[in-house]
């Protein structure tokens, strides 16, 4: 594809969804958790979130946003650790997951034979499965932890890019801009990662929006059955030591840290769709 043409479609579809008031929200609000947990990764704000800050259970002042937990601790930087790890997860898990799919489905569509059929039979097998055991299992199998969490994820979350990006191969490896560049002796490793995958990386950009939310849901409930972060603080965590506390009149924990899980995951499914809408070549024109 011309690299001119290449270019003006990914402005045309950029401007496209700037217009929407919308799109921009969610994108603001995507930003906002980034530099938030890079501050908190870098220490810079709720490095301190362990230390006790006011007595148990305070409701929400204006000295104590969020309020504080049974210890004292401040729900706001316990929110915010929450969203570094959050972040971490779902970017991390999203970068395993694009990884393995588009190695496996670009490989499988490109050769096709036995090693396509191979692929196909993995992939048919792990969705065949329910995800929520898989995941349980894979962390059982692997330990409690972050790094648990990170694997289990990863290896759960490729499979319908792995199909997307098979599919696209398999139209795109006889097109003629690919017969081009066999024709002056472009190895296959040239052919798929300079021609082919360039043509279908706004299947990668969409699936990658996806797959981050997704990672921070299925984070929240493995943290929440005990299965996922150990000793630091985790939406999934604070929800489940609130539960009981939810009785007893005692909302703001577990009512700051839904909101903060809902308003990150929404804002995740408005940008996937805005980027499917702007970047997929059947819907370009609509």
């Amino acid at each position: 594809m011309n690299q001119t043409l290449t270019q003006s479609i990914w402005l045309d579809a950029f401007r496209r969804m700037a217009k929407s008031k919308l799109t921009t929200a969610a994108l603001l609000v995507v930003l906002i958790y980034a530099v938030v947990a890079l501050l908190a990764h870098w220490g810079i704000i709720a490095g301190d979130w362990s230390q006790e800050v006011g007595t148990s259970y305070e409701a929400p002042s204006i000295q104590h946003w969020f309020g504080t937990d049974i210890f004292g601790r401040s729900v706001l930087k316990k929110i915010i650790k929450g969203a570094q790890v959050a972040m971490n997860v779902g970017f991390v898990v999203s970068i395993i997951a694009i990884l393995i799919g588009v190695v496996l489905g670009a490989i499988g569509g490109y050769f096709g034979g036995v090693v396509d059929e191979m692929i196909v039979w993995l992939c048919s097998t792990m969705a065949s499965i329910p995800n929520i055991m898989l995941l349980i299992s894979l962390t059982f199998i692997l330990g409690k932890g972050i790094l648990a969490v990170y694997i289990a994820l990863g290896m759960t979350n490729w499979v319908e890019l792995c199909r997307l990006i098979r599919g696209e191969v398999i139209k795109h490896k006889d097109r003629e801009y690919v017969q081009a560049a066999t024709a002056i002796g472009a190895s296959h490793f040239t052919k798929l990662w300079r021609h082919i995958l360039p043509n279908v990386l706004h299947i990668v950009i969409i699936q990658f929006s996806g797959i981050f939310q997704i990672a921070i849901k299925s984070e929240v409930i493995l943290s929440y059955l005990g299965l996922g972060v150990q000793n630091s603080p985790s939406w999934g965590v604070m929800i489940n030591d609130a539960k009981v506390e939810l009785m007893q009149g005692i909302w703001w924990e577990i009512a700051f840290a839904t909101v903060a899980m809902f308003l990150i995951v929404l804002a995740f499914n408005i940008l996937s769709d805005a980027l499917r809408d702007a970047l997929d070549p059947k819907l370009r024109g609509k």
